[in-house]
């Protein structure tokens, strides 16, 4: 894979299987990367998978109320953290926004990486660059969860109209009064590797470029979103 500045496209071709196409350079996880989603029907078989393979055991992070999930959480690095999340059986009520990814959950087979989470900063200023970029998106959306020790998380989240079929990320501005959850989550692991996997590689760089998001793009004959953790048992690659 050849790399490049921001804002400067080269192609490369590498077989016709998968053909690199364009990465960032610098780095290979994008600097505004909050956490990223692991996705299970089960959450102990997701605490289970990860824990086999990177040699750590996420805690239990807390339920979402009202979206009807619940997570457990593994440091990453600096304000870096993966969530594993999955269904809440224990809710009954579910908002409609969150029905769609609680029926996701549900039907997958294994666990499967289902998102990322980027922190642009100032949610509202954020918004506001979007707007006159004329990029739709939904909130900035109030949300927070009870930790196990009874504090409360708060944050806001802006989800974008057209996320490239999980591609992009959503975007989290975490409250000034809540611990980061990347402080106390289990430590030992880190994210190495970020990245997405498009055939149409240049479409989703212009708008990778309008977010400000260093985020590696490689093409491919399908979508997806890559990750790679490295812990003590050795590398896990999640898609």
């Amino acid at each position: 894979m050849e790399t490049i500045c921001r804002r400067s496209f080269v192609a490369a071709a590498f077989g016709a299987a998968f053909t690199p196409l364009l990465t960032w350079a610098a780095t290979e996880v994008p600097a505004l990367l909050d956490h990223v989603l692991l996705g299970c029907a089960e959450l102990d078989r997701g605490i289970d998978f990860v824990g086999q393979h990177t040699g750590v055991r996420a805690a239990f992070g807390g339920v979402h109320p009202g979206r009807g999930t619940r997570n457990a959480l593994l440091a990453l690095g600096d304000r870096r953290y993966l969530e594993i999340i999955a269904p809440d059986p224990g809710q009954q009520r579910i908002e409609p926004f969150a029905e769609k990814q609680v029926a996701l959950l549900k039907q997958l087979a294994a666990p499967r990486l289902i998102g990322w989470a980027a922190h642009p900063g100032n949610l509202e200023e954020f918004a506001m660059r979007l707007r006159q970029a004329r990029i739709p998106f939904d909130g900035p959306r109030p949300g927070s969860r009870q930790r196990p020790d009874g504090k409360l998380l708060q944050w806001k989240t802006l989800n974008l109209k057209d996320d490239k079929d999980g591609l992009l990320p959503f975007f989290i501005e975490w409250s000034a009064t809540s611990l980061h959850p990347s402080a106390d989550a289990p430590k030992g692991c880190k994210i190495i590797h970020l990245s997405a996997v498009t055939p149409d590689a240049s479409d989703l760089a212009k708008t990778v470029d309008l977010l400000r998001l260093d985020l590696p793009i490689s093409r491919g004959d399908n979508t997806a979103l890559e990750t790679t953790l490295a812990g003590p048992k050795g590398e896990l690659k999640i898609s």
